[in-house]
């Protein structure tokens, strides 16, 4: 789902440079020469450049896949096949955790990874622009400010497209509500990259038709979670402007040290704290709102986790080849792809499914669906992070609350 990639953000953006960014600014230092430097409407030179980012993104995307995917004919047949999946996984997963389906329709998308980096590229835009706001207003304030150059739009740009293209290649389906959107948003979509389907049903000999089922089951959970209960998208549009407004001031104030000081400071103030390394160098304000957004992404996806693997358990045959097959895959990556991951964020991600379905099925094993769909009556039913890692705590305060 779209929360994936902009989950990651803030992360991407406190662990520095990452693997492949060299890669990117190298490739596209041919280029700078050739290619203007992005800038805003008063001349200055902005964080990214996306079109620089785009071409790292389409490069890395498509090293095993040159050309588009699929005839005018093979997309139309799998566009009415993915949504037959879609429209099944409604009905399954209504019936699963007794809730209504969503009103509103949800529109469905196939794929190829360049079609899948365009759809996302313009979220991460719109998710850039409270920085891109920040930083040009502190040019405005400090004329003398160094910009970041067309060297340093270089390497924020690869570093962008590295990841986006690194993403596209390993997708296979997403929910997106386009969170951080400037117009209301009613309905989501639903995006399917065919290639990357193919390709995983290819190397593990998976059962085509029960695969996306699937994986259709996953994405459409998360339709529910929103769409049905449409709180939850403002509650996290506010967190995520919170954490990106307050990391603006942060990366751009005119203090002594600047934003180098800053973050100097809090990792020594907080060497001691539990959490993430990056939690180090965040202000109190940025670790409520990023502990918050940790513990919302575990339980979506956690509970996306959970009605899958149960109602695949009933509806599909293979379901523990489909289950095992993916274990696997995520046990033995290489070496270099696990260095990757660690990198650019992505372990916190899949740490996330773990943590939540293990909380969502701790739920239900102890108190039964109905009593974990408590969590979708407002932000105060939510568990916090420390309550996703021990669900005891989260079930002992809803029934003190329930009395």
């Amino acid at each position: 789902m779209s929360v994936v990639p902009v989950g990651l953000a803030g992360r991407w953006l406190g662990t520095g440079v990452m693997l492949g960014a060299a890669a990117g600014a190298t490739w596209l230092a041919g280029r700078v020469l050739e290619d203007r430097v992005s800038r805003d409407a008063a001349a200055n030179p902005r964080l990214l450049n996306w079109e620089w980012a785009r071409r790292i993104a389409v490069k890395v995307a498509q090293t095993s896949e040159p050309a588009p995917w699929g005839t005018a004919e093979e997309r139309e047949k799998a566009g009415r096949d993915y949504a037959d999946h879609v429209a099944r996984s409604v009905e399954l997963v209504s019936a699963y955790t007794g809730i209504d389906s969503p009103a509103a329709g949800t529109q469905v998308y196939v794929f190829d990874r360049v079609e899948w980096v365009d759809a996302n590229l313009a979220q991460f835009e719109l998710m850039f622009a409270p920085l891109d706001e920040a930083y040009a207003a502190t040019l405005a304030r400090v004329r003398s400010a160094t910009t970041v150059g067309a060297f340093g739009q270089a390497m924020l740009s690869g570093q962008m497209g590295v990841l986006l293209g690194y993403l596209g290649k390993r997708v296979l389906g997403q929910y997106d509500l386009s969170l951080l959107g400037r117009e209301p948003v009613t309905e989501g979509r639903l995006y399917f990259v065919e290639p990357n389907m193919a390709s995983l049903e290819r190397r593990y000999r998976l059962p085509a038709d029960q695969f996306r089922a699937w994986i259709a089951l996953h994405e459409v959970t998360h339709a529910f979670e929103f769409e049905g209960h449409p709180w939850v998208r403002t509650y996290m549009n506010d967190l995520l402007t919170t954490y990106l407004r307050s990391l603006s001031e942060d990366l751009f104030n005119t203090r002594p040290g600047g934003a180098l000081g800053t973050f100097a400071t809090r990792i020594k103030d907080n060497f001691f704290e539990s959490g993430h390394m990056l939690e180090m160098m965040m202000s109190c304000e940025q670790r409520g709102a990023f502990q918050k957004l940790q513990a919302l992404m575990a339980l979506m996806e956690g509970y996306s986790n959970h009605v899958m693997q149960q109602v695949g358990t009933r509806h599909l045959k293979d379901h523990d080849v489909l289950r095992s097959t993916f274990e696997s895959r995520a046990r033995n990556r290489g070496a270099g792809e696990r260095l990757f991951i660690k990198l650019t964020g992505l372990d916190v991600k899949l740490e996330q499914y773990a943590l939540g379905e293990r909380f969502c099925q701790h739920v239900v094993d102890a108190k039964g669906m109905d009593f974990l769909n408590g969590v979708w009556e407002g932000p105060q039913r939510l568990p916090t992070l420390e309550e996703i890692h021990q669900p005891g705590l989260w079930v002992a305060r809803q029934q003190a609350v329930l009395v």
